[in-house]
C-alpha cells in the first residue's frame, strides 16, 4: 500500500497525534484504471488498440488493467526475467515491444523507490501492438500498390511511345519472316510520312516486283518439267527392263554355273564310285567266307569284324549317294500326285531320333492346298536332309525349328528356319556345292544338299538359302505343281542366251 503518516500539532507546537492513511494497492483496480485514463485520453490511441497499466510489488503484478481473458485480470502473473533484471537489478527504465500475458505490447517499466530509495516494484505502461503492425502492413501494401501502378503507367507510356517509333519496322520485320515461309503479304498503308514509312511503300514495291519474276520462273520450269518428262519416260521404262533383265541374267549364270558344277563333278564322281564298290563287294564277300569258315573261332573278334563290315557298308552307301548324285536319270522313281503336307508329316516321324537328348521344338504350318507331280520317296529324301540339317544346327536349348508351305500360283513352296548358329556368306555360296559341309570331320560327306538340289532341279523346282551368323538359316523350296523333267541344264543356257542377246540389242 501506498502510506503517509502527517503530524498532528498542538498550539505550543508539540506533536499531540499522528495521522495514518494509506492506498491498498493489491487488486486496486480503479487505481490502475485512473492511471490509464490518464496516460492514454480519448484520440491517443488508434482504433483497436488499448492501454493497459500495471503496479509490481518486486516482480508480481499486485494490480493490473491488462486482460488475461474477458472479464478477468492478470493478477499474480510475473514479468520476464530480462525486464526485471534490467529494471529491479540495475534500476534502468526498460522501453521496448514485449509479450505482456498473451500479447504483444509497445511496454515501458520503471522502478518504484520506497522512502529509503530502495527499488521495491516496478510501475508499467504499454499498449496493445497488433493494431499498429496491421496499420504499418496497410501502408506499406498501399505503398507497393501505388508503386507498382506508377510503374505500369511509366511503362505504359513507354511502349506507347516506342510503338510510334518501331511500328513500321515491326511490320516490315514480319512481313519479310511471311516472304521467307512462302506466304503473300504486304505492308498496305502505313500512317507514318518518314522515311522509315517511305522504305516500308518500297518494299511492297519491291515484294511485288518479286512476285511477278517468281511467277515467270515457275512458268518456265514447269514447261521444261514437262519437256524432260515427256523425254525420259521411255528412258524410265527401258531402265527398269534393264535392271529386271540383269537381276535374271545374274541369277540364271549362278545356276549356270552351278549346274556346270554339278555336271562336271558327277562325271568324275560315277567314276570313282563305280571303281570303289567293285573292291568293297569283294571285301564283303571274303568277309562271309572268313566267317562262315572260322564259326565260333570268330567269337573273339566278332566286334572287330562287325566294325570292319559296319564301315564297308558306310562306304558302299557313300558310293551310292555319289551315284545318285551322277547320274540322277538312273535312279529316278515314278510321279505320282503328291499332298506334300502329308509327305511332311510321314518325314517327321523319320527325324524324331535326332538328337533326341536335345530339347527343341518344331512348329508346322500346314497352308498350301494345291498337289505336285513328284516322286515321294525322292521329296522325302531332300526333306530328310534339309530338316537333319537344321536339328543338327539347333543350339543346345531353346531351339526352334518352323516348317510352313505355301501355295503360289502354279507352284508350292516349303519353308523350313531353324534359329541355330546360321552360315557366313561364304558358306551360303557354297551350300550346294559337291563335298562342302560345316560339320565336322567325319559327320557328313558333304553330298546331302548337292543330291538335293539335283533332285529338285531334275523337276523344275529350285531351293533358295538365306542365313547369317547366329541368325538362323531359312531354306526355300520350290516346287512346280506340273513339274518340267530336265536331263540337264540346256534350258537355262538357252534362257541365258537369249537374255544377253535381248540385253545387247537394247
Amino acid at each position: 500500500m501506498i502510506r503517509a503518516l502527517y503530524p498532528i500539532l498542538a498550539q505550543n507546537g508539540n506533536v499531540e497525534a499522528i495521522l495514518d492513511a494509506g492506498v491498498l494497492l493489491n487488486a486496486n483496480f480503479n487505481f490502475v484504471d485512473i492511471i490509464r485514463d490518464l496516460v492514454y485520453g480519448p484520440g491517443s490511441l488508434i482504433s483497436g488498440s488499448i492501454g493497459t497499466v500495471t503496479v509490481f510489488l518486486d516482480d508480481v503484478r499486485i494490480s493490473t488493467n491488462v486482460p488475461i481473458r474477458p472479464g478477468e485480470r492478470a493478477l499474480g502473473t510475473r514479468v520476464s526475467d530480462e525486464v526485471r533484471s534490467k529494471v529491479l537489478d540495475q534500476g534502468q527504465t526498460w522501453i521496448n515491444r514485449a509479450f505482456v500475458v498473451n500479447d504483444w505490447y509497445i511496454s515501458s517499466y520503471e522502478p518504484i523507490l520506497d522512502i529509503d530509495g530502495k527499488r521495491v516494484g516496478m510501475l508499467y505502461a504499454g499498449f496493445l501492438e497488433t493494431p499498429f503492425r496491421q496499420s504499418l502492413l496497410k501502408a506499406l501494401a498501399v505503398l507497393v500498390l501505388l508503386f507498382f501502378a506508377l510503374m505500369g503507367l511509366a511503362g505504359l507510356v513507354a511502349v506507347k511511345g516506342a510503338k510510334s517509333i518501331f511500328k513500321p519496322i515491326e511490320q516490315m520485320s514480319l512481313v519479310v519472316h511471311a516472304t521467307r515461309r512462302g506466304e503473300q503479304r504486304r505492308l498496305g498503308k502505313i500512317a507514318s510520312k518518314d522515311e522509315i514509312g517511305t522504305l516500308a511503300q518500297e518494299l511492297d514495291v519491291m515484294l511485288e516486283l518479286l512476285n511477278e519474276r517468281k511467277h515467270l520462273l515457275q512458268n518456265w520450269a514447269d514447261a521444261l518439267e514437262e519437256k524432260v518428262e515427256e523425254r525420259t519416260s521411255e528412258l524410265k521404262i527401258k531402265n527398269t527392263e534393264l535392271t529386271h533383265t540383269i537381276q535374271v541374267l545374274r541369277k540364271t549364270r549362278q545356276q549356270l554355273v552351278s549346274a556346270e558344277k554339278l555336271a562336271a563333278l558327277g562325271e568324275l564322281t560315277a567314276g570313282v564310285a563305280h571303281e570303289i564298290n567293285n573292291p568293297t563287294a569283294v571285301m564283303l564277300g571274303n568277309l562271309d567266307i572268313i566267317i562262315a569258315e572260322l564259326g565260333p573261332a570268330l567269337e573273339p573278334v566278332q566286334d572287330e569284324v562287325d566294325l570292319v563290315v559296319e564301315q564297308i557298308y558306310r562306304i558302299k552307301d557313300i558310293t551310292n549317294n555319289l551315284l545318285q548324285y551322277a547320274k540322277p536319270d538312273t535312279y529316278a522313281g515314278y510321279m505320282v500326285e503328291t499332298d506334300i503336307n502329308t509327305v511332311i508329316k510321314d518325314t517327321l516321324k523319320l527325324v524324331r531320333h535326332l538328337r533326341p537328348r536335345s530339347h527343341y521344338r518344331l512348329e508346322l504350318q500346314t497352308c498350301a492346298s494345291l498337289k505336285i507331280q513328284i516322286n515321294p520317296q525322292e521329296l522325302q529324301q531332300v526333306l530328310v536332309n534339309l530338316i537333319g540339317n537344321a536339328i543338327q544346327a539347333l543350339p543346345d536349348s531353346h531351339g526352334l525349328i518352323n516348317i510352313i508351305t505355301q501355295d503360289q500360283s502354279d507352284s508350292v513352296q516349303i519353308i523350313i528356319q531353324d534359329n541355330g548358329h546360321g552360315m557366313d556368306s561364304d558358306s551360303v555360296n557354297k551350300a550346294f556345292n559337291p563335298f562342302y559341309t560345316t560339320k565336322g570331320q567325319g559327320e557328313g560327306t558333304g553330298l546331302g544338299l548337292s543330291i538335293s538340289y539335283s533332285l529338285i532341279r531334275r523337276y523344275g523346282g529350285d531351293i533358295e538359302v538365306i542365313s547369317g551368323l547366329d541368325s538362323g538359316t531359312t531354306f526355300t523350296v520350290t516346287l512346280l505343281c506340273n513339274p518340267v523333267m530336265m536331263e540337264d541344264e540346256k534350258m537355262i543356257k538357252e534362257q541365258l542366251e537369249e537374255m544377253e542377246s535381248s540385253l545387247i540389242q537394247d
